[in-house]
């Protein structure tokens, strides 16, 4: 039997969790998912328990669980904890920690939701962007990092730094994933003005070249691919970039979807266990209201049955119940419509 940790973590986190594991343990009792659902406290709620984001004993359980899904993490009464205890902190430490290094952030546009992108329906119709975004490294990880000095002489001083061995790993993913689609990848860097940059588009090159002869690969500037995700987004499928870029481009991208409540994440390492989240953030001004849209999370867990446990059948079943909820006019309140986040997952239930 699998397990699944559950980490509601903060905000709207748990509000879209509890409607995971309804879809999970519905799952359980007419699907055949042999599932085990576990539950632990991460980020902010962590901090008020245990005085930390991540406690020792659930990274130990993060690790040895078959997929992780997370909430969300973060919120206004910890920002002013020090950077390494703020719930964010505990976020990259448990990325860290779980050794997942490729984040795989799909950017999809169900046909009933064209409408609601802020670009014209006929620009984002047929939108499926796979991002596989490098999630240990760059400059989020980089040393030195911090701020020193004192008064005009204060510094702030944060290091992109990548090994050849970190590029080649998340870029083998890409081309991998490629293999599966329309074996086309674009890299995006900013190989013109930063040395960093230059090494990623040389490695990406070279292992496509060595290894992967039958995938397209283009290359792309950060800034150019930040333009034409608006311009004409359907060029892309799968967009490969580090850890900064990836970061900002996936959730550019996501607004193209309609609703960051729609965007699922995956991140994932050499063998252990995957780790899934919605993309959306804590979301304070809501939180605790009802309102919040569960699909990202819910999404996440097809995500997850797909790369962790093994039923990519189901996955695609979960899919088409959140689609079918869709097509039959289900709407959270960030999608135009009244209903509360437990009655879209209802919807979904209701689909599958």
């Amino acid at each position: 039997m699998a397990t699944l940790l559950l980490l509601p973590g903060d905000g709207i986190g748990p509000e879209v969790t509890a409607q995971a594991r309804r879809v999970a343990e519905r799952l359980s009792a007419t699907a055949g998912l042999d599932v085990t659902l576990a539950e632990a406290r991460f980020g902010g709620a962590a901090i008020d328990a245990d005085g930390v984001p991540l406690t020792q004993a659930t990274l130990a359980a993060a690790r040895a669980a078959d997929a992780v899904l997370m909430g969300a993490v973060g919120g206004p009464q910890w920002a002013g904890q020090p950077y390494d205890k703020r719930p964010e902190a505990g976020l990259l430490a448990l990325r860290a920690g779980m050794g997942v290094f490729a984040n795989l952030r799909p950017a999809r546009t169900f046909a009933a939701l064209a409408a609601a992108s802020t670009l014209k329906p006929e620009v984002v119709a047929g939108l499926d962007i796979l991002f596989v975004r490098e999630l240990t490294g760059g400059v989020y990880f980089g040393e030195p990092r911090g701020i020193s000095g004192e008064g005009d002489a204060r510094r702030g001083v944060n290091t992109h730094l990548y090994t050849a061995a970190e590029i080649r790993r998340v870029a083998r993913v890409a081309f991998d994933l490629a293999r599966g689609r329309s074996r086309r990848v674009a890299s995006a860097d900013k190989a013109n003005v930063m040395e960093a940059g230059l090494l990623w588009r040389e490695e990406v090159q070279a292992l496509r070249d060595a290894e992967y002869p039958d995938v397209a690969l283009t290359h792309i500037l950060a800034d150019n691919c930040a333009m034409q995700l608006v311009r004409a987004p359907t060029q892309f499928d799968i967009i490969l970039t580090d850890n900064l870029f990836g970061d900002i481009l996936s959730d550019q991208a996501a607004m193209l979807t309609g609703s960051l409540g729609m965007l699922p994440s995956a991140a994932l390492g050499a063998g252990g266990p995957g780790l899934y989240e919605p993309i959306h953030g804590s979301a304070p001004d809501i939180a605790g209201r009802g309102v919040a849209n569960p699909c990202a999370a819910i999404l996440s867990l097809a995500m997850a049955l797909r790369y962790s446990l093994r039923r990519p059948d189901l996955a695609v079943r979960v899919e088409g119940a959140v689609e079918a909820a869709l097509d039959a006019g289900a709407r959270t309140r960030d999608l135009g419509g009244t209903l509360t986040t437990a009655a879209m997952g209802e919807a979904v239930l209701a689909g599958l």
